[in-house]
């Protein structure tokens, strides 16, 4: 068997990935699929949708690389993390749309829960903030304004799960064959209802969120066989051995397996994490403590800064202004001006994740003239996207210099963001650290492709991998490093405004 296939579920787009022995990309397949917004500040995709447009593009990818089920060794999963959906046991029907995790509308639920004072419990458990970005609120929501759907899961007939949990569902409801209802350590580990301290679903988090414990996957490692696929889908008879949420699955296809080492995930969001070992540490600094995937089976954890809008302010960019044709067009519109000319864009557009965490925070383009030019509205866009990393970044600095010594040496980054020439070395720049690019930048399909490799033997371990590491790029500071004092001032100002907006 030649290759392992990754299945990559994100927020816009579904890919699938045929990886080789080298770690190389064989052959890929990727389709966008609709985003629905029913009201302000909520998203939802069609979860059915998500399941056909992923088939399809495994499918695909088998195809273009001429290869049949049984060239593939196994298959790994990764996905948008905290989406949740519903199902019913029974049939395999959602009974509503997939929540996604940019969704806003449990905002003045979790809210309260803050007031109430329950937030420092759950932190201690769970690692995370009360935020309507993470999912038990959604499913909350769910049951309690689908019709019957509270007494549905009371009595046992409703799943849920994140996209992992529904894609391994459909793929191993084969004639025949009993479903397999699983997730993995990270994806629980971003539910508010999981202990990543004892490594359990909480029964007293349940209660909180009231969540009946009968809807639960039960969690399995990140790096283990769960099953095979046993359906008509033109994957029949594969094993399935790599499960991660797409920014722990990221973490480990950047070889970030020792204490210190740490990527940035350009997507539709940012997403910075920083392994720091065995040993739960709880954020001072208003990050997030996540579990991350490894293969050792024992707890590891992760720092983490969720960055909401990442590359979507680059869709924004062509899908709302129409400043550009694709998404590739904003490096050169950018390029086209020496600087941004003292515009600053603040792309607050769900609200502001770390290090602020504020659900009402708007969006916020300020400094415009008239000689502004679409360059310099391109500009800001994508030094936006630095200068969220840069304040994610330095509050994981302090967390884990105070709580292990940990120094950041360089970041490593992937995503689609991350081929951009421009915004990398603006992103050196605003850090004055380097950024480190690998030659393969789908590192978290890689990621999940590894995890399934290494549960099955393709790859015999860690070290096999690291010894197929190609040449990277790298991106030391520049001469423009000097002038990021004052531009830091500026955009620090434009989020303090952009947080009181609407207050």
């Amino acid at each position: 068997m030649r290759y392992v296939l990754a299945l990559d579920q994100g927020t816009t787009s579904s890919r699938a990935i045929l990886f080789d022995k080298s770690g190389a990309i064989v052959s890929t397949a990727q389709q966008e699929f609709h985003q629905i917004y029913p009201q302000q500040g909520w998203v939802e995709h069609d979860p059915t949708e998500i399941l056909t447009s992923q088939m399809s593009c495994a499918v695909q990818a088998l195809v273009r690389a001429a290869a049949e089920p049984h060239d593939v060794a196994v298959l790994g999963i990764t996905n948008q993390r905290e989406t949740v959906v519903v199902w019913e046991r029974e049939t395999g029907m959602p009974i509503y749309n997939a929540i996604v995790w940019q969704d806003r509308r449990t905002a003045d639920v979790c809210a309260k829960l803050a007031a109430d004072g329950v937030e420092p419990m759950v932190r201690e458990r769970t690692g995370l903030l009360l935020d309507p970005y993470f999912s038990a609120t959604k499913v909350a929501w769910i049951l309690d304004q689908v019709p019957g759907a509270r007494a549905q899961a009371d009595a046992g007939k409703l799943a849920w799960g994140t996209v992992d949990s529904w894609l391994i569902w459909n793929l191993t409801n084969g004639e025949g064959h009993k479903p397999v209802h699983v997730t993995d350590q990270t994806n629980a580990s971003r539910s508010l209802i999981y202990n990543i301290v004892e490594g359990r679903w909480d029964e007293e988090l349940l209660k909180l969120f009231r969540i009946p414990a009968s809807m639960l996957p039960e969690v399995r490692w990140s790096s283990e066989r769960v099953g095979e696929v046993n359906t008509s889908l033109g994957l029949l008879g594969i094993p399935i051995a790599g499960i991660a949420g797409d920014q722990q699955a990221a973490l480990f296809g950047q070889l970030c397996f020792e204490p210190g080492e740490a990527k940035n995930t350009y997507g539709t969001g940012c997403f910075l994490l920083q392994n720091i070992g065995g040993k739960f540490l709880e954020s001072k600094n208003r990050l997030v403590t996540t579990l991350a995937a490894s293969t050792s089976r024992r707890l590891e954890y992760a720092l983490e800064g969720s960055i909401f809008i990442g590359g979507a302010v680059v869709q924004w960019l062509r899908d709302n202004l129409g400043l550009i044709r694709s998404s590739s067009d904003v490096e050169a519109l950018a390029a086209s001006v020496p600087d941004s000319d003292g515009v600053v864009f603040v792309p607050g557009f769900v609200g502001l994740g770390a290090p602020h965490w504020d659900p009402h925070a708007t969006g916020l383009l300020i400094g415009l003239r008239r000689s502004t030019k679409p360059g310099h509205i391109a500009r800001a866009a994508l030094e936006s996207i630095a200068f969220q990393v840069a304040d994610a970044l330095e509050a994981m600095q302090q967390d884990s210099q105070a709580g292990t010594g940990i120094k950041l040496p360089a970041l490593r980054v992937d995503g689609g963001a991350a081929v951009n020439d421009l915004m990398m070395q603006f992103q050196a720049d605003v850090l004055g650290a380097p950024v480190i690019r690998p030659a393969v930048t789908e590192t978290t399909a890689l990621g999940a492709a590894y995890l399934a490799g290494l549960a099955t033997g393709f790859w015999s371990g860690t070290e096999e991998l690291r010894k197929q590491r190609t040449q990277d790029s790298r991106f030391d500071p520049g001469a423009g490093a000097k002038d990021m004092e004052a531009s830091r001032v500026r955009w620090k100002e434009a989020v303090t405004r952009a947080m009181h907006w609407t207050s």
